[in-house]
C-alpha cells in the first residue's frame, strides 16, 4: 500500500445531503433567526444595535448610581417601582425600572440579558417593536403585583400583602417577552414553548414569588400579543402579508416592478 493510500480513511462516505436529524431540527429552528443576526452585525457590527447598547450603558449607570450613599433615593424615586404606590407613580417608573438592576441580584446577569436578548431582538423585529415589547411585557408584571394582591394568597394566582412593599425592578420580564416574542416571528416554535415552560416551571419549583410570577404575566401578555397579530396577518389579502422571519428593513410588502407599476 503506498503511503497516499494509507493516510486515505476507510468505510462508507456520509452523503452530502445526509444530515444529522438533530442538526437539521437546529436549522430549522433557529437557522433564519441566527442568519438574520450574523448578516446585521457582519454589515454594521455594533452599530446594528444602538438601543441595546443605550440600555446596556444605562443599566450601568443606575447600578453605579444607586450603590452610592448619595445615589440610591435618586435611583429609588425615578425608577422603583412598588405595589404600594399610586398607580400612576408607578406607570410613571415603569419604563426606568426596567434599567435598574435588582439590588439582590448580580448586575452582570441583567447586563447578559439585555446585551443577548436585546440585541437578537433589535436585529431581528426593529427597534420600535423592540421597545413597544419590552414595555408590555414590564407593564404587564407591574400590573400583575397589584392584581395579585387583589386576589390575595388563597388563590395560586394570587399574591400575600407584604409583596406590595417589594421592590420591582430589573429587565427579566422584558427579556422573557422579548423571546417569545422574537421566536414567534421566527416560527422557532418548540424555543417559544421551552420559554413558556420554564417560566411556569420557575414559578411551581424555583421562585414562587413576585419576581416568578410576574415572568409568567409578561409571557402571556405577549402571547396575547402574538395571537392578534397572527389574527391580523391572516385577515390581509394574499398578496399584502407581512412576510415573517424576515429582517426587519425587508419585512415590509414588496415593490412591484417598474412593468407592473406602469400596466
Amino acid at each position: 500500500m503506498s503511503a497516499a493510500g494509507a493516510g486515505r480513511r476507510e468505510g462508507p462516505v456520509p452523503a452530502r445531503g445526509e444530515v444529522p436529524l438533530l442538526r437539521r431540527a437546529a436549522r430549522a429552528e433557529w437557522g433564519p433567526l441566527l442568519r438574520t443576526v450574523r448578516a446585521a452585525l457582519a454589515a454594521s457590527r455594533l452599530r446594528a444595535i444602538p438601543v441595546t447598547l443605550t440600555a446596556v450603558v444605562l443599566t450601568l449607570v443606575f447600578q453605579f448610581v444607586q450603590n452610592q450613599a448619595w445615589g440610591y433615593q435618586t435611583v429609588q424615586n425615578i425608577g422603583s417601582v412598588q405595589a404600594d404606590e399610586h398607580l400612576w407613580l408607578a406607570l410613571l417608573r415603569t419604563p426606568l425600572s426596567l434599567f435598574v438592576p435588582a439590588l439582590d441580584l448580580p448586575v452582570w446577569g441583567a447586563l447578559a440579558q439585555i446585551l443577548v436578548v436585546f440585541g437578537i431582538a433589535e436585529i431581528c423585529v426593529g427597534r420600535r417593536q423592540l421597545l413597544a415589547v419590552a414595555y408590555l411585557a414590564t407593564l404587564a408584571g407591574t400590573m400583575y403585583a397589584r392584581i395579585g394582591i387583589w386576589i390575595g394568597p388563597v388563590s395560586p394566582l394570587g399574591l400575600p400583602d407584604s409583596d406590595k412593599y417589594v421592590t420591582d425592578t430589573g429587565p427579566s420580564a422584558a427579556v422573557v417577552g422579548l423571546a417569545v416574542f422574537v421566536c414567534w416571528r421566527y416560527r422557532a416554535w418548540f424555543t417559544c414553548a421551552a420559554v413558556a415552560v420554564a417560566m411556569v416551571v420557575e414559578v411551581v419549583s424555583i421562585k414562587n414569588n413576585l419576581a416568578g410570577k410576574e415572568h409568567v404575566a409578561a409571557v402571556l401578555a405577549v402571547l396575547v400579543l402574538c395571537g392578534l397579530c397572527e389574527l391580523r396577518r391572516r385577515c390581509k389579502p394574499g398578496p399584502g402579508r407581512q412576510r415573517l422571519g424576515a429582517p426587519p428593513m425587508k419585512s415590509s410588502t414588496l415593490r412591484r416592478s417598474a412593468d407592473q407599476r406602469r400596466s
